[in-house]
């Protein structure tokens, strides 16, 4: 079945949804794919990082109410850059993605809200989108 985030968002509630999403993830060809699946499903991207040093400044000047991840940065790991991010960005809602599933116990552990595999189908990835964008809704 194919989830359209649209659709579950605006559904009897009459409004579009607001999140603005960050890529953070050192593989060019990945952030331009997850960049094209969010915005066809009108999911306001606001940026795209390679590095934990590019996160951490574009948060400086910028806003984004969930972050997706990638758990291998080349300069500082997932395991030590989410609790810098949940002392700094308490609402930010963290997504890590990888491509080994057995790192979703380590991430959730590490502080992540969601974990996707990298090989997982584009409809999972937007599904836990959904969820975050209702949670925000109640925060």
């Amino acid at each position: 079945m194919m989830l359209n985030v649209r659709f579950m968002c605006e559904e009897g509630s009459g409004v579009r949804p607001t999140m603005r999403v960050l890529i953070a993830d050192d593989q060019p060809s990945v952030r331009s794919a997850l960049k094209l699946v969010l915005e066809q499903q009108g999911i306001d991207v606001a940026g795209d990082v390679s590095d934990s040093g590019e996160l951490l400044a574009w948060f400086k000047t910028n806003q984004a109410d969930l972050l997706l991840l990638d758990w291998e940065l080349p300069d500082q790991p997932g395991k030590k850059i989410i609790p810098i991010l949940r002392a700094r960005y308490p609402r930010l809602t963290v997504i890590v993605l990888n491509g080994r599933p057995q790192t979703r116990t380590e991430a959730l552990s590490a502080g992540a809200d969601g974990f996707v595999s990298k090989g997982d189908p584009p409809d999972y990835l937007l599904s836990l989108l959904a969820i975050a964008l209702r949670a925000d809704r109640q925060k």
